[in-house]
C-alpha cells in the first residue's frame, strides 16, 4: 500500500473542496449564519468512500467562507468543525450498510456545537447558544443526514470507490 496521495486522490480531492464550495455558495443565503441548510454538507459522506474527501471538504469549507465574506473566525473555525465531521465519519465508514447514517452524526454534532458559538462571537448575533444550537442542528440533518444519506445509499448501490 502507497503512502501519501496519488495524483489521482489529489485531483479527486480538489474535485470534492471545488463541489464543496461551490454548492455552499450556490445556495445562499440559507447557507451561512443561523440557519446553515448547506446543501454541501451532504457531501460529508464522501470520506466513507474515499480517504481524500477529508482535506477536499475541508478545504471547500475553506474557500466556501472566504469567497461568502465570513470573518476570520467563521473560515477557520466553521473549517475546523466540517473537519472534524469528515475525520470521524471516515472513522466510522465500517459501520453495517443499514446504520451507515450514523456516519453522518459526527457532522452534525460538530457542527452543531462549534457554529452557534463563532455566529455569536465573531458576528455578535443577539441569538441564544441554545436557539442557535437547534437551528443549526436542524439544517444539518436536513442536509448531512437527510440528503447526505440518499447520497450515500446511491453511491453505495453504483459501487462507488469504497475504500
Amino acid at each position: 500500500m502507497k503512502k501519501g496521495f496519488s495524483t489521482k486522490s489529489l485531483v479527486r480531492g480538489a474535485l470534492i473542496a471545488a463541489a464543496y464550495a461551490t454548492l455552499s455558495y450556490l445556495s445562499a443565503p440559507l447557507t451561512f449564519m443561523f440557519f446553515q441548510f448547506r446543501l454541501s454538507e451532504a457531501l460529508c459522506v464522501l470520506p466513507i468512500f474515499l480517504p481524500e474527501a477529508i482535506p477536499g471538504l475541508f478545504i471547500g469549507c475553506l474557500i466556501a467562507n472566504y469567497l461568502s465574506g465570513c470573518v476570520i473566525w467563521d473560515i477557520i473555525f466553521g473549517s475546523i468543525a466540517t473537519l472534524i465531521g469528515a475525520i470521524l465519519a471516515r472513522a466510522l465508514a465500517k459501520l453495517p450498510r443499514k446504520l451507515m447514517f450514523l456516519s453522518t452524526v459526527p457532522t452534525v454534532i460538530a457542527n452543531a456545537i462549534i457554529v452557534p458559538f463563532v455566529i455569536i462571537y465573531a458576528y455578535g448575533s443577539p441569538e441564544s447558544y441554545l436557539f442557535l444550537f437547534f437551528t443549526v442542528l436542524v439544517g444539518e440533518l436536513v442536509t448531512a443526514t437527510g440528503v447526505g444519506t440518499i447520497l450515500y445509499y446511491q453511491l453505495e448501490k453504483r459501487k462507488f470507490l469504497i475504500g
